[in-house]
């Protein structure tokens, strides 16, 4: 007996009548409108004007729908082929779209890119590498894990992702210095802790509520940095972190760029500590499968690379220059 294949979810939706019209006789009708006429057609498509003609002529036939009409010896458009017209500019759009993403899967392009990237990593800078790899590889899906402390380290141990940055590079994986983050310890200007008027001890911390942020693994392998309050107040939002802090709740060691526009109007304050006020975090670019990544990681690795060139932790007064990376650049496997 034959085996029955399974239907895909798509095949369970309600059967698609077949197609009457061909994607060359939406393509004639285009021609004909944005040429101005039958023989601008021709010459714009390459083909002879009797054959631009039909096409028109059996899109008509095959539609029932007048497209043309004359108005003395000049053919316009009626109310359904201006319409139509529109409509098959979308479709022809779609289809070269479509075939644009064949032509990558079938060079070794890949569909899909998933990440796992620490959140001490800058967002802007992640956002802008993205901004322009997605200009220059469009039809390439971006699956983002936003990962802290050990949550890169994991999603490359159980094979989730193709790039991770993490400060962590885990056993049988090579990973590439990418960037060094500057953490500083801060509170709102009110909290009592700058009220002390004096350099802060870690026993005066321990008096009052520390924010940190709970590790994304599942595992929970790691606690990072100074853990000393037992009035520890644990979340999973960076967002939500420095919010509390912001308005008073806790203390916190934020990375600087993560907090520079809180500290720039004011809303966070830098602790005077006698010792420990800053401390550094390497971050590790890992690709996957290093041997065997596909060109559009390996594009998505270079953008990161060049993106961090100039980034100078500790400054306030302004952020890294990312350069823009040229479009055309492509990275191609050694």
């Amino acid at each position: 007996m034959a085996k029955r294949i399974k239907k895909s979810d798509d095949s369970n939706r309600s059967a698609l009548p077949p197609a009457r019209v061909q994607l060359a006789q939406w393509r004639a009708l285009r021609a004909v409108v944005d040429a101005g006429g039958y023989a601008q057609a021709a010459a714009l498509l390459n083909k002879s004007q009797s054959a631009v003609t039909y096409a028109v002529q059996e899109l008509e036939r095959s539609l029932g729908v007048p497209v043309f009409e004359l108005h003395g010896r000049k053919a316009k458009l009626t109310p359904a082929g201006a319409m139509l017209y529109r409509r098959a500019g979308h479709l022809l759009e779609d289809a070269a779209t479509l075939e644009k993403a064949a032509r990558e899967l079938a060079h070794g392009g890949e569909a899909e890119l998933r990440l796992a990237v620490n959140t001490v990593f800058p967002t802007w800078l992640l956002l802008h590498v993205l901004g322009e790899f997605g200009e220059l590889s469009p039809m390439t899906r971006i699956d983002l894990e936003e990962t802290v402390l050990a949550g890169s380290e994991e999603a490359l141990l159980e094979r989730r992702v193709d790039l991770a940055i993490t400060y962590v590079v885990p056993p049988g994986f090579v990973g590439e210095p990418l960037l060094r983050v500057r953490f500083i310890a801060v509170a709102a200007p009110s909290h009592p802790l700058h009220q002390l008027g004096r350099p802060i001890s870690h026993r005066d911390l321990r008096k009052h509520r520390q924010l940190v942020l709970r590790d994304s693994a599942k595992a929970r392998l790691r606690d990072s940095g100074w853990l000393g309050s037992e009035k520890r107040w644990t979340v999973s939002n960076k967002a939500t972190s420095i919010r509390a802090v912001t308005m008073g709740l806790g203390f916190a060691w934020f990375p600087e760029d993560v907090v520079r526009e809180e500290l720039a109007n004011g809303s966070l304050k830098v602790l005077p500590l006698e010792a420990g006020g800053e401390r550094f975090c390497d971050l590790y670019l890992v690709l996957a499968d290093r041997d065997h990544a596909g060109p559009r990681a390996q594009q998505l690795a270079a953008m990161l690379r060049a993106s961090v060139v100039g980034y100078a932790p500790g400054r306030l007064d302004a952020g890294p220059t990312v350069p823009r990376i040229r479009r055309g650049t492509r990275t191609h496997r050694s």
